[in-house]
């Protein structure tokens, strides 16, 4: 499993160059079996990282293009009318929409309209859809990737927390180096798919055995220390939840296990920490609407402050 790891790697560097840490950060998001949110600038590689892991891991994809009149029947699905049908059992069918993919690009979802965006929401926590009062089941393993615009970009609306917190983790691709982005310029053929390296029964096992690393008491701790601190701190306006603290732990299992480790240690809590908290930790839309603003209340440096004010041996 550590040499399809490595190869799984190797394969998505090819695409996005110099970007080894984000690269693994989204490995380690999928085997957690978590949802990615990657917010960036337009055409630093978003769409071609989410298609890249699909075609690693021999996943089937489909991409919504978010805009601001897309309806939820056109990502989910809708019932059709057949009026020439006598059956009245059959009389309605069930089209599938894009969501009913194993890998699901949500590009740009923060150009939907809020009605759009919690559409996601059942789909991202319960792996379902309701419509019309039948629940539809979605495929298994099932892996939200979404992109996001900066807020200050023209024709954006905010994601809501609990659309936020749904997401396992954030992370953003940002410009490339100078030797990397050269790299990029002399690729023969940029477009060219990448093998399947992988199946869904690999990733599946892979994910079961996430599960199994061995977390000590001191780890816990660890982790409960640090939650509980942007609680009782006034530093924190948006304390973590009970569901970031789950995730915290989650992610330190799956990135040990990338790392080639059966347990984990404070380091593997370190390397996730800021990705899986930094868009749980900013301001509420209660407090924005208050007037502070949202730029003053970075969630990277909270997080990275939260991550400093704790020692894992004193934990």
């Amino acid at each position: 499993m550590r040499q399809d790891i490595i190869n799984v790697q190797r394969a998505l560097s090819q695409k996005i160059i110099g970007k080894d840490h984000q690269l693994k950060l989204a490995i380690t998001c999928l085997l957690a079996n978590g949802h990615l949110l990657i917010e960036d600038l337009p055409g630093m590689g978003k769409t071609t990282l989410s298609h890249a892991l699909s075609q690693v891991f021999g996943l089937q994809y489909s991409r919504i293009q978010f805009t601001s009149d897309l309806l939820p029947s056109d990502m989910l699905g809708v019932n059709i009318f057949h009026s020439n049908e006598q059956d009245e059992a059959k009389r309605f069918s069930f089209r599938h929409g894009p969501i009913f993919s194993q890998v699901v690009l949500a590009d740009e979802l923060n150009r939907a309209s809020p009605k759009t965006q919690s559409a996601l929401l059942e789909a991202m926590e319960e792996r379902q859809v309701s419509i019309d009062g039948v629940t539809h089941a979605l495929p298994s393993p099932f892996f939200v990737i979404a992109t996001q615009n900066p807020s200050y970009q023209s024709g954006t609306y905010p994601l809501p927390e609990s659309q936020l917190d749904r997401f396992f983790m954030r992370i953003s691709l940002g410009y490339p180096a100078w030797e990397a982005e050269k790299a990029m310029l002399l690729l023969q053929d940029a477009s060219a798919p990448l093998a399947q390296i992988l199946n869904e029964e690999n990733l599946c096992e892979m994910q079961r055995e996430v599960a199994t690393i061995h977390t000590s008491d001191a780890i816990i701790h660890y982790i409960l220390r640090l939650v509980s601190e942007s609680r009782e701190s006034n530093d924190y306006p948006n304390p973590l939840s009970p569901r970031a603290s789950r995730a915290i732990l989650q992610g330190a299992k799956a990135w040990a296990f990338v790392s080639g480790k059966s347990y984990v240690t404070p380091e593997d809590v370190q390397a996730v920490f800021v990705a899986i908290t930094a868009h749980r930790l900013t301001l509420s839309s209660h407090q924005l609407a208050q007037g502070q603003q949202n730029h003053a209340f970075d969630g990277e440096k909270l997080s990275q402050k939260l991550l400093d004010s704790i020692d894992p041996l004193a934990a």
